[in-house]
């Protein structure tokens, strides 16, 4: 029985995964490939370029990374092909997928690598949960990950570094149940190799271990590891590459804390700490915005997370991080920001179920209420000075030999076998009417194997009622609608319009007849030449050494010498499309518009091809008559604008 039960849920489980890979990665490509305009592109097109470029030695090198550098933006700087990104962002851990991009080098593999990241996590999750849960429950709990707004949203965007932390952390936290030490401590390194930031992730993981007291030193090692590695990291190591950290990104999110125009994270927490009314008020301001922000991690859960004192301690600082960021996106949770609470929150949804099973079921399985109870049960009050208060690990019998340390490490896997995976929800249950087993009856049963009467005990105590489950899947598919009325990164601007009032909608068959015109001019630039592009042609061409944003011409190459770029290449018809809703595009055609006339005037560029408003110019090239003339066409359509 326990077999075919455990090959039922892995097909439940696998037919969820399989269903998120295939419908995110399939989305993913479906707009990478047809072109459709998206925020999240340009940031496409650096992460290709690095690992384009770190395939060819030149690790973490990114021109595109220095088009948004404060060189450039606030000093006026030219490019540079050599900008080392470990400035902006310091993420070591992408090194890990280096191998799988090589096989196919472009910006696809880096978008079916997201789905399979996040869809690999699901499954982690999934075996997380068993430790504590029966199969049903586990798989609720996975459909929720792979249905959440939180999660879908920040999948479907462009490559990023955090695709990577709901694996790690959900695998950090399995280690941590099953006391599989060395993989933990791998996986906490890897957690901070992700982004200078995800200590913060590691640094929750260990402020939990400390006041749940289930391995205070543990967590007080964790803490001063993370907290220690950010601060060392963002003011001493990541200022030798840029300056970028204090000057931009500090200054974006925190600004309005400090003082002056850049600010170190030493500074921004001193800043924190001295103004903590201002600290309060931005956390729960906008009071909507915020509310929203929670609701769409508690609705997938049913709002389960909200009362669980474990998703609280987990999620405590990314969440508080997330909510006194003063930027707009903060709050987005279709940014990849909303990632870093998600761990947090569905660990907590395990622990709340795996402390509230159905009393009432278990009870009448078992006999009486008496007969589920804690060893050396005392309804008042928890050991104290103990590693093990924790649900999921057995207290020593009175009389019981402690072990040593180096024993426990020796013996963490067997241990962690008096899990809901064995059939045993916690080691602490025991159930006095059981006769004690015959050894001899015992060796016929495998490893972790249980009786039929357990199996059926754990299953009944963990039961959802009928009316929960109802509300819980009432609630899943809830947030399934809201995340399809929210178009995450538009997605799914093909199954209806971007905007109702004023009416914007861009058809299938429009959308792909637009994206052959771009591909017949992208064609004319060799692979090796140097490149401007707006921004969702980017990741299209940014496996090249020398690219940057249009209408930038100018970078310095490899001999350190400035150079203009080859080709430039600008799709207008975007923008014309989507200006009459959203104000950042029409603002884009604005200026794009007269920086095209100056570059016509001055001659250095001639437009060599015009079609269906992407405009194709060449340095040093004769313009072309035919596609100058489309252009002016094009020019006097736009004027209004």
């Amino acid at each position: 029985m326990r077999k075919s039960l455990r090959i039922d849920i892995t097909k439940s489980a696998l037919a969820a995964a399989v269903i998120f890979f295939v419908l995110t990665s399939g989305l993913m490509l479906h707009r990478f490939y047809s072109f459709y305009h998206s925020y999240s592109s340009f940031d496409q097109g650096i992460f290709n370029q690095v690992f384009w470029n770190g395939i060819h030695g030149r690790f973490f090198e990114s021109s595109l990374s220095s088009y948004l550098s404060s060189a450039v933006l606030h000093d006026g700087n030219l490019p540079t092909v050599s900008y080392h990104r470990l400035g902006q962002h310091f993420t070591p851990a992408l090194l890990l997928w280096l191998p799988i991009y090589a096989l196919s080098p472009s910006s696809p593999t880096l978008l079916v690598l997201q789905a399979a990241l996040m869809t690999a996590a699901g499954l982690v999750l999934y075996a997380l949960a068993r430790v504590y849960l029966n199969p049903q429950l586990s798989t609720m709990i996975t459909v929720s990950f792979y249905a959440a707004n939180v999660v879908i949203g920040p999948t479907l965007a462009n490559f990023h570094d955090s695709c990577q932390l709901p694996l790690y952390m959900f695998g950090l936290l399995l280690a941590l149940e099953k006391r599989w030490w060395w993989l933990f401590a791998g996986l906490a390194v890897l957690l901070l190799g992700v982004r200078e930031d995800s200590g913060i992730l590691l640094f929750s993981v260990g402020f939990y271990l400390v006041l749940s007291r289930r391995y205070p030193s543990i967590g007080l090692i964790l803490c001063t590891l993370s907290f220690g590695y950010m601060l060392v990291l963002t003011n001493l190591i990541m200022p030798l590459f840029s300056d970028d950290i204090s000057r931009r990104f500090m200054m974006e999110q925190f600004g309005g804390y400090v003082e002056g125009n850049e600010a170190s994270t030493l500074d921004v927490i001193w800043a924190l700490l001295s103004n903590p009314w201002q600290l309060i008020k931005e956390i729960f301001t906008p009071f909507g915005r915020t509310m929203q922000y929670l609701l769409a991690y508690w609705l997938p859960l049913a709002f389960i997370p909200a009362i669980s004192p474990t998703a609280w301690m987990v999620v405590a600082f990314p969440l508080l991080t997330a909510l006194m960021r003063q930027d707009y996106w903060a709050l987005s949770v279709n940014m990849r920001f909303a990632i870093n609470v998600v761990p947090g929150i569905f660990y907590g949804a395990i622990i709340w179920w795996s402390q509230h099973p159905n009393p009432d079921v278990g009870a009448k399985h078992l006999g009486d209420n008496s007969s589920i109870k804690p060893k050396s049960y005392n309804p008042n009050a928890l050991p104290s000075g103990s590693l093990k208060t924790h649900p999921s690990l057995s207290q020593e019998e009175p009389g019981e030999r402690k072990k040593e340390w180096g024993n426990e490490l020796a013996d963490a896997e067997t241990r962690g076998r008096g899990d809901a995976e064995n059939g045993n929800p916690t080691q602490n249950f025991v159930h006095p009417e059981e006769p004690t087993p015959n050894p001899s009856q015992e060796g016929n049963r495998s490893k972790g194997e249980i009786s039929g009467n357990e199996q059926e005990g754990f299953k009944s105590r963990f039961a959802l009622k009928p009316q929960f489950r109802r509300f819980w899947i009432f609630c899943l598919s809830l947030s399934l609608v809201f995340t399809f009325t929210s178009n995450p990164h538009r997605a799914w601007s093909f199954l209806f319009p971007t905007s109702i009032d004023p009416l914007v909608y861009i058809s299938v068959p429009r959308q792909w007849q637009h994206a052959g015109q771009i591909r017949s001019l992208l064609e004319q630039i060799p692979p090796t030449a140097s490149v401007s592009a707006t921004t969702h042609i980017v990741p299209h061409l940014s496996n090249r050494r020398e690219i940057l944003g249009f209408p930038s011409l100018r970078l310095i190459n490899d001999a350190r010498q400035e150079i203009s770029v080859d080709y430039a290449i600008a799709d207008l018809w975007q923008f014309q499309q989507y200006e009459v809703a959203f104000d950042d595009d029409r603002e884009r055609l604005r200026k794009l518009v007269p920086a095209i006339e100056q570059i016509l005037v001055q001659g250095n560029y001639g437009i060599i091809d015009f079609q269906d408003g992407v405009m194709l110019l060449k340095q040093g090239a004769t313009p072309n008559s035919t596609a100058l003339s489309s252009w002016q066409d094009f020019r006097e359509e736009i004027e209004q604008i």
